[in-house]
């Protein structure tokens, strides 16, 4: 109780303390004035220890874990990569949409697996319960049954939320972009499927992030091979899931997780182990129809036929060299149907470089990040929001852009290429004084002809400072005024790379920038 009465006194009102020790001592007569003069005492030396009530001590400036800010130089690398992958889902004819951030909890929860763990929810708001959307995938079937449609062609590029540790020199956030194209309707076997991987090699050629691969299996066949090998029907998606850990981790840890903490027998263990440890391309799913045990599943069966048909239109799509069967691929979401598939780096094409640790010390970091992007066919997921149970078939792929976004500021960094932050055309400089108000004519000439053009917030800058600020920015052409040019009815345009000079009448300047800078 006598705490309280000292925190009174100190707490944003010590000037005036006294007034309240004095009225405590009629409420407590046992307290005398020296020990409420030593509580406050002490009270005043902790305030001054924590930094006083301004909280400058007491306030870290951070971003919350598993996220962060992105500076010019690196957005200018994310609007580029966005510009190529947009350009690539334009080109295959898709449109796009957009869907709330948040969801009912409700959507979200069943669809993603043991991953369902890292949905991020919301404090109930209201009435309704809420949570972070996991992926871009769910939300676009909600909005798929909602508005009952039944073919669409969409991509769409917006943040998704997960509650994973994350991993940040790996591309790895809690708050990240994805960017997923979709093909839903009823189509036939496929041809939509196939564009997908299409889609995938395209973008990461353009990108020349190094050498990739596109690994794809089905789900159907993973079903088939478990049942074969003894898997209990109940056990499928949660044996699946360990199965989807064999990028990160050998396949011994991967049975023993199966055997010790999923409960299965160790003979069904080493004959999934014989499976998955093959690959190939057409050739293998030939070889797997005749396979004695698989042949006994229609779902493998069925799954193996699509894999043959797949790699027939792959090859009229000429990417082929990138794909291959991959019986260890998984993926282990819930929702997933048919054919899926994933693209992995195999070789980044940089050095590696040393980046700062968590916990401060030097790493040696390679920028090869693993999977890339992937995706599949879901044809049930639509049917799940519908009252009556409609299914629209779908698939897609997603790619996995702040892994892409890491190799891409990593490149960047080791190169001596500079990369611009802007996009000013020109640059309007005057060489004397008091040119301010010619310099904001010809500047609105020029935005008014779309050009990107920037001048100095200065009244008189120098010519120097003007010409130094072009050369940081990569501004190609700098209009130089002086009272000589405003006479004759010119413009000294200067070609900054070279320090070319050349006079240009006033009225031909528009067209003059648009020439020396279309090709830029």
């Amino acid at each position: 109780m006598l705490g309280m009465f000292c925190i009174r006194a100190c707490s944003g009102l010590v000037g005036r303390w006294t007034a309240t020790c004095v009225r405590s001592l009629h409420v407590f007569p046992g307290i005398t004035v020296d020990q409420i003069d030593e509580e406050v005492s002490k009270l005043l030396q902790l305030k001054a220890q924590l930094g006083g009530d301004d909280g400058k001590n007491q306030f870290v400036l951070k971003t919350p874990k598993g996220t962060r800010d992105y500076n010019p130089k690196q957005m200018a690398i994310r609007e580029k990569v966005f510009n190529t992958i947009v350009g690539c889902f334009k080109r295959h004819g898709a449109e796009t949409i957009d869907t709330p951030v948040f969801e009912l909890k409700e959507t979200l929860t069943g669809k993603y697996g043991e991953d369902s763990k890292l949905i991020y929810d919301l404090k109930d708001q209201g009435g309704e319960l809420l949570a972070l959307r996991y992926d871009l995938t769910v939300p676009f079937a909600r909005y798929l049954a909602m508005n009952k449609i039944t073919n669409i062609k969409r991509y769409h590029i917006a943040k998704v939320y997960r509650r994973d540790n994350p991993a940040m020199t790996r591309g790895r956030y809690r708050e990240f972009y994805q960017c997923d194209f979709d093909i839903a309707g009823q189509y036939d076997a496929m041809i939509p499927d196939a564009e997908c991987l299409k889609i995938v090699h395209e973008i990461l050629s353009e990108l020349d992030l190094g050498d990739f691969r596109i690994k794809v299996n089905d789900r159907r066949i993973l079903d088939g091979m478990f049942a074969v090998c003894g898997v209990p029907d109940d056990k499928f998606r949660t044996i699946c899931s360990t199965v989807d850990k064999l990028d990160k981790m050998p396949w011994e840890e991967v049975k023993k997780e199966m055997v010790n903490e999923k409960g299965l027998s160790e003979e069904a263990a080493d004959q999934i182990g014989e499976y998955v440890s093959m690959q190939g391309g057409m050739d293998l799913a030939e070889r797997l129809l005749q396979d004695q045990k698989m042949s006994q599943s229609k779902l493998a069966c069925a799954g193996l036929s699509d894999i043959k048909l797949l790699f027939t239109y792959l090859q009229l799509f000429q990417v082929t060299d990138k794909v291959v069967f991959d019986l260890s691929l998984a993926r282990g979401l819930d929702y997933y149907t048919g054919i899926i598939y994933e693209a992995v780096l195999t070789q980044a094409g940089v050095a590696p470089v040393t980046t700062e640790a968590q916990n401060g010390a030097a790493a040696e970091e390679s920028v090869s990040v693993g999977s890339v992007a992937g995706g599949g066919r879901y044809d049930g997921l639509v049917g799940m929001f519908d009252p009556k149970g409609r299914k629209v078939p779908c698939v897609g792929v997603s790619i996995g852009i702040e892994r892409v976004f890491s190799i891409m500021e990593q490149k960047a960094e080791a190169s001596t290429e500079k990369i611009r932050t802007t996009e000013v055309q020109i640059m309007v400089a005057s060489a004397q004084k008091n040119l301010l108000e010619e310099k904001l004519k010809l500047v609105t000439e020029l935005w008014n002809a779309g050009i990107k053009a920037e001048v100095m917030y200065k009244k008189n800058p120098k010519l120097l400072s003007q010409l130094q600020h072009c050369e940081e920015s990569g501004i190609p052409l700098v209009a130089i005024l002086g009272e000589q040019e405003l006479k004759d009815g010119v413009v000294k345009l200067r070609v900054v790379a070279t320090r070319e000079e050349v006079d240009i009448s006033r009225a031909a300047l528009i067209d003059e920038v648009w020439r020396r800078t279309s090709a830029a």
